[in-house]
């Protein structure tokens, strides 16, 4: 069997770490052990906070529409049991961004939940 030399893959495994650690500061960014610990603990945190993300957007939609569901008299969940028996299928995300830019189709939505519940 013929030998084999691993420099390529190796040298390209390591270039791989060291590339992702570019910007980092000092040897965290040069060296090779603290990039690879590193760059392993920004994957993870990058992972948690894509997961993270989701959760923190659903709640700011949330504060946003029970923001302009107080401007028309009404709660939050009371304005969302109100939309559901009317069968208004808007997801928080659409109606957030209807509190913030279109405050008169917001205005109408909230006359409709009053209206059904």
């Amino acid at each position: 069997m013929p030998r084999v030399k691993k420099a390529v893959k190796s040298r390209r495994r390591r270039k791989k770490v060291l590339d992702m650690a570019k910007g980092y500061r000092g040897g965290r960014g040069k060296l090779l052990r603290t990039a690879k610990e590193t760059v392993e603990r920004g994957l993870q945190f990058a992972y948690r906070d894509r997961r993270a993300k989701k959760r923190d957007f659903r709640s700011l939609w949330i504060v946003r529409i029970n923001a302009a569901a107080r401007m028309h008299g009404m709660s939050y969940s009371q304005f969302m049991n109100g939309l559901k028996k009317a069968d208004v299928a808007i997801d928080r995300k659409v109606l957030a961004g209807l509190a913030v830019s279109d405050p008169e189709a917001f205005a109408r939505l909230a006359r409709i939940a009053k209206e059904a519940a």
